[in-house]
């Protein structure tokens, strides 16, 4: 085959048509090289999942402790919680410590 008869098939004639070369550059160029590549937004929608997941997180804290002190301002229930948590006692009242034995037997 020579080199006139490689120019003339149909494959290669629409291969080297200019404007596809140029559109294929230009894909390949927003794609990779581009600074709002492929890459670059899929790295910020992974951010923004975890930022997202984040927020999901806190906001569940934040509705336990709002139910908490919620529950806080019950004298009843402030004693206990400062009972178990830190020990508070009464001046009347001794507190014994129980540590139940490790080794089972």
């Amino acid at each position: 085959m020579t080199l006139s008869q490689f120019r003339n098939l149909k494959i290669i004639k629409f291969i080297s048509n200019k404007y596809l070369l140029i559109l294929i550059l230009f894909i390949l160029w927003m794609v990779f090289f581009d600074e709002s590549s492929y890459k670059t937004h899929r790295d910020l929608n992974n951010e923004k999942a975890k930022i997202e997941k984040s927020i999901q997180y806190f906001q569940n804290e934040i509705d336990k402790d709002k139910s908490i002190l919620k529950q806080l301002k019950d004298s009843t229930l402030l004693e206990k919680y400062g009972r178990e948590n830190y020990f508070f006692k009464r001046d009347s009242e001794e507190i014994y410590i129980i540590e139940f034995d490790t080794i089972k037997k």
